[in-house]
C-alpha cells in the first residue's frame, strides 16, 4: 500500500510543517502523519506570529528557504514593529494572524509539493532497525517503511487537559492524545518528564465594549517578513490593550482551591515568561492590576483571544471573573481556558542536528524537546527537516553557530543545557545579537540555503543585490563629505552640533540625532547618492554605518570564539580515558556528546579546567 519514503513526519504543527516542507523541497520524498487532516498547521494558542527575538527566528527561517515568513505575510491581519525606540538589535517583527487563513496557507503550500504524501493516523511506534529508525507502525496497525523519522509530536504525548477540578485526556481541545510513543522511546533508554502550556478562553468580540479599552493600531507603513516578493498589508484589523482589577483578582482567587495548580493535580512545569493569570496573581501579589490583550482571530470571525488571560480554573469562576474587565462586562464566552500536560524528552539527548543519540535517524523537534512557541517549533522543525534529508543522502550535517543564528543559540541553549521549563526565545540569550538582527537574516542566511538546496535561485540574487547595494550605499556615505555652509542649517533644526570642518556623511550618520532620511531630506547630495536603492539596503547600509564599531567589537569575539568551535571531538570520543577530568564534567560530556571543544564549553557543569584538559588531550 505504501511506498518507501526518505522521511517520515509524525505530527502536521509548526514544526512537522516546516520539517515536510524542507525535506521534500530539497528532494526527498516525504510523508506527513497526522492525527487530523483538518488541523494541519493549527495556530492552537494565540493567533499570531514573530514578537522580541521570535520575529527574528521567522525572518531566519524564510532567508534559509522554509515557509513560515511566506505564510505569515499572506495571512497577517495586522503588523507591528516592537522596540523601534531601541537599537536594531532590538527590532522584532511581529503580525497579528488570520487563524483560518494561516492553516489552509501552509495545506497549501504542502500539497503543492509533489514529494509530499498525507496519511491521517496516529503514530504508535517507531520502526528499528540495527539501531536506525526505519519507518513507524500506525495505530491502525499498519508499518511504513522511511530512511528517517521526524518526531514532532507538539502536546500530544499523553497530553492531560485541566479545566478546574476537571481533567481529560487529549493534545488540544476538541482532540485525543498520542499514546505508545513514549512508553516505547522510554523502553529505549530515552529519559522523558512533564511540561505543562495553557490558553485563554475565546470569547465573541461582538459582545465587547472597546470604547473602554486602548487601541492598538498596526505601523502606519507596515513591513513583513519574508524576503520574497510577498505584499505588505494594505487595510488592518486593530487590537486592544485592557486591565484586570483587584476585583477580578478577588474573584479569581475564590477558585484556588479548585485550581489544578494550586492543588498540585498538575505535575508539568509551566512557561516562566507567559503564566497563567492565576499564577500572576500569586506571584505577583503587589500588583493591583495585568496587561490583558484583546486579539482579534481573523478578517471574517466575531471570534477574539484574550491575552494574558490564560487560566485552567473552573468555567465558571473564568466567567465570572472575565466579565469584571473593563469593556467586557457583557461578554459572551465561545470555550474556557485550560492547562495541559504532556511528556517532552530533555533535549539533551539529542546531537547539534536535532537527531538523537540513541537512534540513528530518528530526530525531534518542537514541543517534545521542551520548547513553546510557534516560531521555536517550526525553527527546530526546519532543522530536523534539513539533516534528515542529508543523513539519507550521506551528506554533511547543516548545523548553525550561535554567531550565525537565532536558530544556532537555541538549539545549542537545548541540547548543551537542556530545560526543566518551557523555553522561550529572547534577545538576551543571544550573547552576538548586534549581528543577529532580524533585518540581516537574508544576508546570515541565505546563502547557505542555497548551498543545501532549500533556497532558490531567486532568493541569491536578490540578497546578492542587496549585498552589492548596501556596499556602495557604505563606500558612498564614506567618500561623500559635505561642508558646514551645507549642512548646518539642517543640523541646527534637528538640534545637533553644528560642524566646523568638512565631514564625510558616514561620519555625521554616526550621530544617535541623524538618521539617513533625515540627511537625504536635508541635502540634494545625499538624496542623489540614494534615489537608486530600495529600502531594504539603505536602512542595512544606515545600520551598518552608525552601529560599526559595535559590530566590529562582536565580529571580534565571534572570531575568538570560533578558534573553539573548529576543534572536533571525534563522536565516539572515550571519555572514561580522560582520567584528569572532574567526575561531572566527564558524566556530562558522556551524556551530552559535544562535537567542538566550543560545544563543551557551553556544558553547564564542565569546568574551564576540564577544557584545558581535553585541548591537551587532542594535542591542542
Amino acid at each position: 500500500m505504501f511506498q518507501e519514503y526518505d522521511v517520515i513526519v509524525v505530527g502536521a504543527g509548526h514544526a512537522g510543517c516546516e520539517a515536510a516542507a524542507a525535506a521534500a523541497t530539497m528532494g526527498s520524498s516525504v510523508l506527513l502523519v497526522t492525527m487530523n487532516m483538518h488541523t494541519i498547521a493549527q495556530m492552537s494558542c494565540n493567533p499570531a506570529m514573530g514578537g522580541v527575538a521570535k520575529g527574528q527566528i521567522v525572518r531566519e527561517i524564510d532567508a534559509l528557504g522554509g515557509q513560515s515568513g511566506i505564510v505569515s505575510d499572506k495571512t497577517m491581519i495586522q503588523f507591528r514593529m516592537l522596540n523601534l525606540s531601541k537599537g536594531p538589535a532590538m527590532w522584532s517583527p511581529r503580525c497579528q494572524s488570520d487563524r483560518v487563513l494561516f492553516a489552509q496557507e501552509w495545506r497549501n503550500i504542502l500539497e503543492n509539493n509533489k514529494n509530499v504524501d498525507f496519511w491521517q493516523d496516529t503514530a504508535k511506534e517507531i520502526l528499528l532497525d540495527n539501531g536506525r529508525a526505519c519507518g513507524i507502525r500506525t495505530s491502525l496497525g499498519i508499518e511504513i517503511r522511511s530512511k528517517a523519522v521526524v518526531l514532532t509530536n507538539g502536546t500530544f504525548l499523553n497530553g492531560l487537559i485541566h479545566i478546574g477540578e476537571k481533567n481529560f485526556g487529549g493534545g488540544r481541545t476538541g482532540e485525543k492524545a498520542a499514546t505508545g510513543i513514549t512508553e516505547q522511546l522510554l523502553t529505549l533508554g530515552f529519559e522523558s518528564g512533564r511540561m505543562k502550556t495553557g490558553t485563554p478562553p475565546r470569547v465573541d468580540g461582538r459582545s465587547l465594549d472597546y470604547s473602554k479599552m486602548e487601541e492598538q493600531p498596526g505601523d502606519e507603513h507596515p513591513a513583513k517578513f519574508s524576503y520574497t516578493d510577498t505584499k505588505p498589508l494594505s487595510k488592518q484589523r486593530s487590537c486592544w490593550i485592557t486591565y484586570t482589577n483587584n476585583e477580578v483578582h478577588e474573584l479569581l482567587r475564590t477558585g484556588f482551591e479548585k485550581s489544578p495548580m494550586f492543588s498540585g493535580r498538575i505535575k508539568g512545569i509551566g512557561p516562566r515568561y507567559c503564566p497563567s493569570v492565576e499564577d500572576k496573581i500569586n506571584r505577583f501579589a503587589d500588583k493591583d492590576r495585568h496587561q490583558i490583550f484583546v486579539e482579534p482571530e481573523g478578517w471574517d470571525t466575531v471570534e477574539v483571544y484574550v491575552n494574558g488571560f490564560s487560566t485552567s480554573l473552573p468555567e465558571d469562576v473564568q466567567y465570572a471573573a472575565l466579565r469584571k474587565i473593563p469593556g467586557f462586562e457583557n461578554a459572551k464566552m465561545f470555550r474556557p481556558g485550560y492547562a495541559i500536560e504532556y511528556d517532552y524528552f530533555p533535549p539533551t539527548q539529542l546531537k547539534s542536528t536535532l537527531e538523537t543519540h540513541l537512534i540513528k535517524n530518528l530526530f525531534f523537534a518542537g514541543q517534545i524537546n521542551g520548547t513553546t512557541g510557534y516560531e521555536e517549533a517550526a525553527c527546530q522543525g526546519l532543522i530536523a527537516g534539513i539533516n534528515a534529508h542529508r543523513n539519507v543522502n550521506n551528506l554533511d550535517p547543516f548545523v548553525l553557530k550561535r554567531s550565525e543564528a537565532y536558530i544556532g543559540v537555541l538549539i545549542d541553549d537545548l541540547i548543551n543545557k537542556g530545560t526543566e521549563e518551557p523555553y522561550r526565545m529572547f534577545t538576551s540569550r543571544a550573547e552576538y545579537r548586534t549581528l543577529l538582527r532580524q533585518d540581516n537574516a537574508d544576508i546570515r542566511l541565505t546563502e547557505k540555503g542555497y548551498e543545501i538546496g532549500l533556497a532558490d535561485q531567486n532568493r541569491l540574487d536578490t540578497v546578492r543585490k542587496k549585498k552589492q547595494e548596501v556596499a556602495e550605499i557604505i563606500a558612498a556615505f564614506s567618500n561623500t563629505k559635505l561642508t558646514p555652509e551645507e549642512i548646518n542649517a539642517a543640523l541646527e533644526e534637528i538640534g545637533t552640533a553644528t560642524l566646523r570642518e568638512k565631514t564625510s556623511l558616514a561620519q555625521l550618520l554616526k550621530r544617535p540625532q541623524i538618521s539617513i532620511h533625515q540627511l537625504s531630506e536635508a541635502n540634494l547630495t545625499v538624496a542623489a547618492l540614494l534615489q537608486e536603492y530600495g529600502e531594504d539596503s539603505i536602512q542595512q547600509a544606515e545600520i551598518n554605518l552608525k552601529y560599526d564599531s559595535y559590530i566590529e567589537k562582536e565580529m571580534l569575539l565571534v572570531e575568538k570564539m570560533n578558534k573553539l568551535e573548529n576543534l572536533s571531538i571525534i563522536e565516539n570520543f572515550n571519555y572514561d580515558s580522560v582520567t584528569s577530568l572532574s567526575f561531572e564534567g566527564r558524566e556530562k560530556l558522556k551524556r551530552t556528546r559535544p562535537s567542538t571543544i566550543g560545544q563543551a564549553a557551553r556544558i553547564s557543569g564542565v569546568s574551564p579546567s576540564d577544557i584545558s584538559v581535553l585541548m591537551l588531550f587532542i594535542g591542542r
